[in-house]
């Protein structure tokens, strides 16, 4: 399901059309805001706006990103369905983890996984946190929840740092990370489906900018296989968090090192990259086969 704003397009349009393709009239898209969903006599119910109770779904394939959630509305949806008995993709306990950049960094952490030094708070002051000495820079600057590439800054020196933190809302945290300068423009997009790498692409910012993200103007080259230590991490990342479906985005430490920058729970992927449609069908239809048994 994805919000009704948003309209079907490009890695998510390829992945509805297979599911069409491959399901018929059992497939259907919805919209989060098509549902109202509760309680009667005790048990959980779902219904149509049109007032039809339907039955949750066997399995859910989530189309939208997790730190554009919010827990009273979809993340409650998605809880009502999990607990009616569909089984979510990604589970929404791995979404949650994957909203919050530091969530992540904790279990990647915890798995022994490489990942940069990184400084966040929970009700400290930010101009007190920036003012420690604990935040050395060059440092990148995210906000924890961002997503797409999105509200991420590089902080050259403390007087920038200032000015960097000085700009930023104050409503949700921020992160301050290690500045990785071997991977400055440069990163590596790895798609895992069920513990197999089935895409991977170099992207590169066009401006010589910092993030490299397609979406915010980068360029991306197909390289399945040519890094096999990195398709291996990027396995053990999705798994590390939970993931069925993962976007593992890896930075260069060198030219045959690296360090995880963050995991995606809703990727999305290259029209180039024909194998991750029929990866997450594939996943989708073992999901279906177990359903009865779950």
């Amino acid at each position: 399901m994805r919000e009704r704003p948003v309209p079907l397009q490009g890695a998510t349009r390829e992945l509805v059309d297979a599911l069409v393709a491959l399901h018929g009239p059992r497939f259907a898209v919805w919209h989060t805001d098509e549902f109202v969903f509760g309680v009667r006599e005790g048990k959980l119910i779902l219904r149509t706006l049109g007032g039809a109770d339907i039955p949750a779904p066997k399995v859910v394939c989530v189309r939208q990103m997790p730190g554009s959630m919010h827990y009273d509305r979809e993340v409650t949806l998605l809880r009502h369905l999990e607990r009616m008995g569909a089984t979510l993709l990604n589970p929404l306990d791995a979404q949650l983890v994957c909203r919050n950049k530091i969530w992540q960094l904790q279990e990647l952490a915890r798995a022994g996984l490489p990942v940069p030094d990184t400084l966040s708070y929970a009700t400290a002051p930010l101009e007190g946190v920036v003012r420690t000495r604990h935040i050395g820079t060059p440092c990148v600057v995210k906000s924890v929840t961002g997503h797409k590439g999105k509200q991420v800054f590089l902080a050259p020196d403390a007087d920038l740092l200032h000015g960097v933190a000085g700009a930023l809302a104050h409503e949700t945290p921020h992160l301050f990370q290690e500045y990785v300068s071997h991977s400055h423009g440069r990163d590596l997009r790895l798609i895992v489906v069920d513990g197999v790498p089935v895409a991977a692409a170099v992207r590169t910012s066009r401006d010589g900018s910092l993030t490299s993200n397609v979406g915010q103007g980068g360029a991306a080259t197909l390289c399945l296989g040519r890094y096999p230590e990195a398709e291996d991490l990027a396995v053990r990342a999705a798994g590390a968090v939970g993931l069925a479906i993962a976007g593992v985005d890896l930075l260069f430490a060198s030219e045959d090192t690296y360090t995880i920058c963050e995991v995606n729970a809703v990727p999305g992927w290259r029209p180039q990259m024909t194998a991750v449609a029929p990866a997450i069908t594939d996943c989708i239809d073992r999901r279906l086969k177990a359903w009865p048994h779950m």
